[in-house]
């Protein structure tokens, strides 16, 4: 009834890139440290190799946490929600208006309507969210602000990175370094392989500079070849950081 965008599939493709690599990378830096690769610093690591792309909501990280399965869902139910509203709610003319929104809402594309959610769950965590953790209040509002900003904008920056990290240290640095080093660098990690592509990043904005080495453009076969040749790389190296476990 509502169909899904298709530039999903080309996002998660990229996604899977980002995340072997961004994984990989950091946790043999954990372990040619000397760091334990703990459970917590491998789920930080996952969480920020694909965080960079919190900005476009067809990217891997935010179509599994808020699934096609779920969109449909919610399409489905908008507009039983959007009736209930015009014919039960008690606040004429607000309540058509409220119900005109809702359907409307409902015919929005899959990309659109995880902004929406997204924005949603960040407000309840702006609202709600202190009750269980002081720093929801700031994630929920770096939640809201990532639906305001353009792909591989202020997430693919030296700030959104800062930001990040800052989060991982000032809540996980009484446990150990691992967490945040595993999550700082998955990060990174993330932000050097788009700087491969013909379109690259502005790490510090407004400063126009841009890190573009043009390697590879996005979703050819040699942009292609060129992910496939920096997962091996990434392998290689847990094979150095690991093998020693082995021997």
């Amino acid at each position: 009834m509502f169909p899904i965008s298709s530039k999903g599939s080309f996002c998660t493709m990229m996604g899977r890139s980002h995340l072997i690599i961004g994984t990989t990378v950091s946790l043999s830096v954990l372990q040619l440290a000397g760091m334990p690769v703990t459970a917590p610093a491998v789920t930080v690591a996952l969480i920020g190799s694909l965080l960079p792309d919190i900005d476009e909501p067809n990217s891997l990280l935010v179509s599994k946490a808020l699934p096609n399965s779920l969109i449909r869902l919610l399409q489905t139910i908008l507009l039983p929600v959007a009736v209930f509203v015009y014919f039960y709610v008690q606040a004429k003319p607000w309540n058509l208006l409220l119900a005109i929104l809702i359907a409307m809402v409902s015919f929005l594309p899959s990309r659109s309507l995880r902004k929406v959610l997204m924005f949603a769950i960040g407000l309840g965590l702006v609202f709600y969210g202190h009750v269980f953790a002081p720093w929801n209040l700031i994630a929920g509002s770096l939640l809201m602000l990532c639906t305001t900003l353009t792909h591989r904008g202020l997430t693919h920056t030296l700030y959104g990175t800062a930001v990040w990290t800052g989060l991982l240290y000032s809540t996980t640095h009484l446990q150990g370094p691992e967490i945040w080093v595993a999550g700082g660098t998955a990060y990174v990690m993330h932000l050097l392989a788009d700087s491969l592509t013909n379109r690259g990043i502005r790490p510090l904005p407004p400063l126009k500079w841009r890190i573009r080495i043009n390697l590879m453009s996005t979703g050819t076969k040699h942009g292609a070849v060129v992910e496939n040749v920096c997962i091996v790389l990434a392998l290689i190296l847990a094979w150095i950081a690991f093998s020693p476990l082995f021997l």
